[in-house]
Protein backbone atom coordinates (compact mmCIF):
# COMPACT_ATOMS: atom_id res chain seq x y z
CA UNK A 1 0.00 0.00 0.00
CA UNK A 2 1.21 3.57 -0.62
CA UNK A 3 2.79 5.34 2.35
CA UNK A 4 0.10 8.04 2.20
CA UNK A 5 -2.73 5.53 2.54
CA UNK A 6 -4.78 5.56 5.75
CA UNK A 7 -3.59 3.08 8.38
CA UNK A 8 -7.14 1.84 8.89
CA UNK A 9 -7.31 0.65 5.28
CA UNK A 10 -4.00 -1.17 5.73
CA UNK A 11 -5.23 -2.58 9.01
CA UNK A 12 -8.48 -3.90 7.55
CA UNK A 13 -6.54 -5.57 4.76
CA UNK A 14 -4.08 -7.07 7.26
CA UNK A 15 -6.84 -8.47 9.45
CA UNK A 16 -8.55 -10.06 6.44
CA UNK A 17 -5.30 -11.76 5.44
CA UNK A 18 -4.19 -12.80 8.94
CA UNK A 19 -7.52 -14.16 10.15
CA UNK A 20 -8.68 -15.89 6.98
CA UNK A 21 -11.81 -13.78 6.56
CA UNK A 22 -13.58 -14.89 3.38
CA UNK A 23 -16.44 -12.36 3.12
CA UNK A 24 -16.35 -8.62 3.80
CA UNK A 25 -19.04 -5.94 3.59
CA UNK A 26 -17.60 -2.79 2.00
CA UNK A 27 -19.31 0.57 2.52
CA UNK A 28 -18.68 2.28 -0.81
CA UNK A 29 -20.62 5.51 -0.14
CA UNK A 30 -20.89 7.29 3.19
CA UNK A 31 -17.62 6.27 4.79
CA UNK A 32 -14.10 6.03 3.37
CA UNK A 33 -13.12 7.10 -0.14
CA UNK A 34 -10.44 4.37 -0.25
CA UNK A 35 -12.89 1.52 0.30
CA UNK A 36 -13.66 1.01 -3.38
CA UNK A 37 -10.03 0.29 -4.27
CA UNK A 38 -9.56 -1.81 -1.12
CA UNK A 39 -12.54 -3.84 -2.32
CA UNK A 40 -10.81 -4.47 -5.65
CA UNK A 41 -7.62 -5.63 -3.90
CA UNK A 42 -9.62 -7.99 -1.68
CA UNK A 43 -11.28 -9.42 -4.79
CA UNK A 44 -7.80 -10.03 -6.20
CA UNK A 45 -6.99 -12.01 -3.05
CA UNK A 46 -10.06 -14.21 -3.53
CA UNK A 47 -12.38 -12.71 -0.92
CA UNK A 48 -16.10 -12.31 -1.48
CA UNK A 49 -16.91 -8.60 -1.23
CA UNK A 50 -20.41 -7.21 -0.72
CA UNK A 51 -20.77 -3.50 -1.56
CA UNK A 52 -23.19 -1.32 0.39
CA UNK A 53 -23.92 2.33 -0.38
CA UNK A 54 -25.75 4.76 1.85
CA UNK A 55 -27.96 7.21 -0.06
CA UNK A 56 -26.16 10.49 -0.75
CA UNK A 57 -28.60 12.22 1.61
CA UNK A 58 -31.00 11.03 4.33
CA UNK A 59 -33.98 9.46 2.57
CA UNK A 60 -36.06 6.75 4.25
CA UNK A 61 -37.42 5.32 1.00
CA UNK A 62 -33.99 5.01 -0.62
CA UNK A 63 -32.54 3.66 2.62
CA UNK A 64 -35.29 1.05 2.74
CA UNK A 65 -34.39 -0.12 -0.77
CA UNK A 66 -30.66 -0.28 0.08
CA UNK A 67 -31.37 -2.36 3.21
CA UNK A 68 -33.76 -4.69 1.38
CA UNK A 69 -31.12 -5.30 -1.29
CA UNK A 70 -28.48 -6.00 1.38
CA UNK A 71 -30.81 -8.35 3.26
CA UNK A 72 -31.50 -10.29 0.06
CA UNK A 73 -27.76 -10.56 -0.65
CA UNK A 74 -27.16 -11.89 2.87
CA UNK A 75 -30.03 -14.39 2.62
CA UNK A 76 -32.30 -12.77 5.19
CA UNK A 77 -35.17 -10.28 5.36
CA UNK A 78 -35.75 -6.83 6.82
CA UNK A 79 -38.44 -8.36 9.04
CA UNK A 80 -35.78 -10.55 10.68
CA UNK A 81 -33.41 -7.58 10.89
CA UNK A 82 -36.08 -5.49 12.60
CA UNK A 83 -36.62 -8.23 15.18
CA UNK A 84 -32.92 -8.05 16.04
CA UNK A 85 -33.18 -4.25 16.10
CA UNK A 86 -35.90 -4.58 18.75
CA UNK A 87 -33.67 -6.90 20.79
CA UNK A 88 -30.87 -4.30 20.72
CA UNK A 89 -33.05 -1.41 21.91
CA UNK A 90 -32.50 -2.05 25.62
CA UNK A 91 -28.71 -2.13 25.19
CA UNK A 92 -28.75 1.10 23.17
CA UNK A 93 -30.97 2.68 25.85
CA UNK A 94 -28.41 1.78 28.53
CA UNK A 95 -25.59 3.24 26.43
CA UNK A 96 -27.46 6.54 26.06
CA UNK A 97 -28.21 6.50 29.78
CA UNK A 98 -24.46 6.21 30.41
CA UNK A 99 -24.00 9.20 28.09
CA UNK A 100 -26.41 11.25 30.21
CA UNK A 101 -24.60 10.26 33.40
CA UNK A 102 -21.42 11.58 31.75
CA UNK A 103 -22.53 15.10 30.88
CA UNK A 104 -25.34 15.71 33.36
CA UNK A 105 -24.14 14.14 36.60
CA UNK A 106 -20.41 13.79 35.89
CA UNK A 107 -20.38 10.18 37.14
CA UNK A 108 -18.81 8.55 34.07
CA UNK A 109 -15.25 9.14 32.86
CA UNK A 110 -14.40 10.41 29.38
CA UNK A 111 -12.79 7.06 28.51
CA UNK A 112 -15.76 5.02 29.75
CA UNK A 113 -18.10 7.19 27.71
CA UNK A 114 -16.00 6.64 24.59
CA UNK A 115 -15.55 2.91 25.14
CA UNK A 116 -19.16 1.96 25.84
CA UNK A 117 -20.61 4.17 23.10
CA UNK A 118 -18.14 3.09 20.42
CA UNK A 119 -18.83 -0.54 21.38
CA UNK A 120 -22.47 -0.16 20.31
CA UNK A 121 -21.15 -0.61 16.75
CA UNK A 122 -21.14 -4.38 17.35
CA UNK A 123 -21.78 -4.73 21.12
CA UNK A 124 -18.44 -6.55 21.43
CA UNK A 125 -19.95 -9.44 19.43
CA UNK A 126 -22.36 -10.38 22.26
CA UNK A 127 -25.13 -7.92 23.09
CA UNK A 128 -26.41 -10.00 26.02
CA UNK A 129 -23.01 -9.81 27.73
CA UNK A 130 -22.70 -6.12 26.80
CA UNK A 131 -26.07 -5.38 28.39
CA UNK A 132 -25.23 -7.25 31.59
CA UNK A 133 -21.81 -5.60 32.00
CA UNK A 134 -23.17 -2.12 31.30
CA UNK A 135 -25.98 -2.59 33.82
CA UNK A 136 -23.36 -3.47 36.42
CA UNK A 137 -21.23 -0.43 35.52
CA UNK A 138 -24.20 1.95 35.73
CA UNK A 139 -25.00 0.68 39.22
CA UNK A 140 -21.38 1.34 40.22
CA UNK A 141 -21.47 4.83 38.70
CA UNK A 142 -24.35 5.87 40.95
CA UNK A 143 -22.10 5.21 43.97
CA UNK A 144 -19.36 7.56 42.73
CA UNK A 145 -18.58 11.15 43.57
CA UNK A 146 -19.13 13.44 40.56
CA UNK A 147 -16.22 15.00 38.70
CA UNK A 148 -15.18 18.49 39.88
CA UNK A 149 -17.45 21.16 38.42
CA UNK A 150 -14.53 23.49 37.62
CA UNK A 151 -12.97 21.10 35.08
CA UNK A 152 -13.10 22.13 31.42
CA UNK A 153 -16.01 20.54 29.54
CA UNK A 154 -14.83 19.38 26.11
CA UNK A 155 -16.43 17.90 23.02
CA UNK A 156 -14.69 15.32 20.84
CA UNK A 157 -15.82 15.35 17.21
CA UNK A 158 -14.63 13.21 14.33
CA UNK A 159 -13.87 9.52 14.05
CA UNK A 160 -12.68 7.64 17.16
CA UNK A 161 -8.94 8.16 17.52
CA UNK A 162 -6.21 5.56 17.35
CA UNK A 163 -4.79 6.84 20.66
CA UNK A 164 -8.14 7.26 22.44
CA UNK A 165 -7.28 5.45 25.66
CA UNK A 166 -4.23 7.65 26.22
CA UNK A 167 -6.01 10.84 25.11
CA UNK A 168 -8.97 10.72 27.48
CA UNK A 169 -6.87 9.88 30.50
CA UNK A 170 -4.36 12.61 29.68
CA UNK A 171 -7.16 15.17 29.42
CA UNK A 172 -8.58 14.19 32.80
CA UNK A 173 -5.13 14.30 34.40
CA UNK A 174 -5.11 17.96 33.34
CA UNK A 175 -8.56 18.86 34.70
CA UNK A 176 -10.55 18.53 31.49
CA UNK A 177 -13.19 15.97 30.60
CA UNK A 178 -14.99 15.01 27.41
CA UNK A 179 -18.75 15.34 27.86
CA UNK A 180 -19.63 14.76 24.20
CA UNK A 181 -18.22 12.09 21.89
CA UNK A 182 -19.88 12.81 18.56
CA UNK A 183 -19.46 9.75 16.34
CA UNK A 184 -19.37 7.31 19.26
CA UNK A 185 -22.79 8.60 20.34
CA UNK A 186 -24.08 8.20 16.79
CA UNK A 187 -23.13 4.50 16.93
CA UNK A 188 -25.66 4.17 19.77
CA UNK A 189 -28.39 5.48 17.44
CA UNK A 190 -29.76 8.33 19.59
CA UNK A 191 -32.65 8.86 17.12
CA UNK A 192 -33.88 5.33 16.31
CA UNK A 193 -37.04 6.36 14.46
CA UNK A 194 -39.86 3.94 13.71
CA UNK A 195 -37.97 1.58 11.40
CA UNK A 196 -34.50 0.38 10.49
CA UNK A 197 -34.56 2.64 7.42
CA UNK A 198 -35.50 5.65 9.56
CA UNK A 199 -32.80 4.80 12.09
CA UNK A 200 -30.07 4.77 9.46
CA UNK A 201 -31.45 7.93 7.87
CA UNK A 202 -31.16 9.72 11.23
CA UNK A 203 -27.61 8.40 11.71
CA UNK A 204 -25.49 11.44 10.78
CA UNK A 205 -22.06 9.98 9.97
CA UNK A 206 -22.61 8.79 6.35
CA UNK A 207 -24.20 12.00 5.11
CA UNK A 208 -23.31 15.65 4.55
CA UNK A 209 -21.05 17.30 7.11
CA UNK A 210 -23.82 19.87 7.55
CA UNK A 211 -26.06 17.14 9.00
CA UNK A 212 -23.33 16.46 11.54
CA UNK A 213 -22.79 20.17 12.20
CA UNK A 214 -26.45 20.60 13.11
CA UNK A 215 -26.29 17.69 15.58
CA UNK A 216 -22.97 18.87 17.03
CA UNK A 217 -24.16 22.47 17.51
CA UNK A 218 -27.26 21.31 19.39
CA UNK A 219 -25.25 19.07 21.71
CA UNK A 220 -22.53 21.66 22.38
CA UNK A 221 -25.14 24.05 23.71
CA UNK A 222 -27.09 21.41 25.62
CA UNK A 223 -23.96 20.04 27.31
CA UNK A 224 -22.45 23.47 28.04
CA UNK A 225 -19.20 22.66 26.25
CA UNK A 226 -16.19 24.99 26.66
CA UNK A 227 -14.04 23.79 23.75
CA UNK A 228 -13.81 21.23 20.95
CA UNK A 229 -11.24 18.63 19.93
CA UNK A 230 -11.56 17.65 16.27
CA UNK A 231 -9.70 14.42 15.51
CA UNK A 232 -8.72 13.61 11.93
CA UNK A 233 -7.07 10.43 10.71
CA UNK A 234 -3.92 11.05 8.67
CA UNK A 235 -4.49 10.98 4.89
CA UNK A 236 -8.29 10.94 5.33
CA UNK A 237 -10.48 13.11 3.09
CA UNK A 238 -12.63 13.98 6.11
CA UNK A 239 -9.83 16.16 7.42
CA UNK A 240 -10.88 18.82 4.90
CA UNK A 241 -14.10 19.16 6.90
CA UNK A 242 -12.07 20.99 9.55
CA UNK A 243 -12.54 24.14 7.44
CA UNK A 244 -16.32 23.86 7.79
CA UNK A 245 -16.24 23.06 11.50
CA UNK A 246 -14.02 26.07 12.21
CA UNK A 247 -16.42 28.30 10.31
CA UNK A 248 -19.60 26.86 11.83
CA UNK A 249 -18.68 26.26 15.48
CA UNK A 250 -18.32 29.28 17.73
CA UNK A 251 -16.04 27.64 20.31
CA UNK A 252 -12.25 27.18 20.50
CA UNK A 253 -11.21 24.17 18.37
CA UNK A 254 -8.05 22.08 18.63
CA UNK A 255 -7.46 19.81 15.63
CA UNK A 256 -5.48 16.65 16.37
CA UNK A 257 -4.22 14.16 13.80
CA UNK A 258 -3.30 10.53 14.29
CA UNK A 259 -1.96 7.75 12.10
CA UNK A 260 -0.66 4.55 13.69
CA UNK A 261 0.61 5.70 17.10
CA UNK A 262 -1.41 4.16 19.94
CA UNK A 263 -0.06 6.65 22.48
CA UNK A 264 0.14 10.43 22.58
CA UNK A 265 3.45 11.86 21.44
CA UNK A 266 5.08 14.66 23.43
CA UNK A 267 4.23 16.98 20.55
CA UNK A 268 0.51 16.22 20.81
CA UNK A 269 0.60 16.50 24.61
CA UNK A 270 2.15 19.95 24.29
CA UNK A 271 -0.51 21.08 21.81
CA UNK A 272 -3.28 19.85 24.12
Amino acid sequence: FPLNCCSWIKGIYGVCMDYGIDTILCVTTGDCSNTIMLMEVLKLKGLRVIPFAYPDQPDIQRMQYALETLAETLGTTLEDANRVRDELKSSRHLALKLDQLTWRQGLVSSWENHLWLVSTSDFNQDYHKYHHRLQKLLAECHQRQPSPTDWLRLAYIGVPSVYGQDLYRYLESNRARVVFNEIQRQFAMPKPGKSLAAQYSNYTYPYSIYQRLKDITTELERRQVDGVIHYVQAFCHRGIGDIIFRDGLKLPILTLEGNDDFFLTNHIKTRI
